[in-house]
């Protein structure tokens, strides 16, 4: 509900109706911006991957997590938007955190040496909702991100997820 139009449409420096010639409505903008995110989120932590003299499953989760969280903090937009708002009706490969968990999988599955199966997949899955819940309670309660709960969710993560990676 915060992202408004006119706000884009200033901040780019074009006319509002140069905004709605691209976007039909506010969902179509935000649906943009959330993809746009998401692949720019992938291309940060292969980045991140590729400047790594090794990686194993810990090493995996924290720099998906501080690329996250970097996000977060630096990318203008990014805390309103991140990978999407879910909408009624929305369940499956559309949902926001569904769309993340498939994106982790393609990136982590191959370094790791670990099949990108269902297995993998749903594990990812609850990590991805676990670490939004958290990180956006972290967000809530400091603007920086609560450093508490941030490494809570590490925490959460390394113990759930490093035996699935493994």
């Amino acid at each position: 509900e915060q992202l408004s139009t006119r706000a884009v449409a200033v901040r780019a420096g074009v006319p509002i109706g140069s905004v709605y010639r691209f976007f039909g409505n506010k969902r179509a903008l935000a649906a943009a911006l959330a993809h746009r995110n998401l692949d720019r989120y992938a291309e940060r932590i292969t980045a991140r991957f590729a400047a790594l003299p090794t990686i194993d499953a810990r090493r995996a989760i924290d720099t998906v997590l501080d690329e996250y969280i970097a996000m977060k903090r630096t990318v203008p937009g990014f805390a309103l938007v991140d990978f999407g708002v879910p909408a009624p009706g929305e369940a499956g490969d559309d949902d926001p955190n569904h769309l993340v968990a498939g994106r982790l999988c393609e990136l982590l599955a191959a370094p790791l040496g670990r099949a990108d199966d269902e297995v993998l997949r749903r594990k990812i899955l609850v990590g991805v909702e676990a670490t939004d819940a958290l990180l956006q309670l972290a967000f809530r309660t400091d603007p920086s991100g609560d450093p508490a709960l941030i490494a809570e969710t590490r925490a959460l993560l390394h113990a759930y997820l490093a035996p699935a990676l493994s």
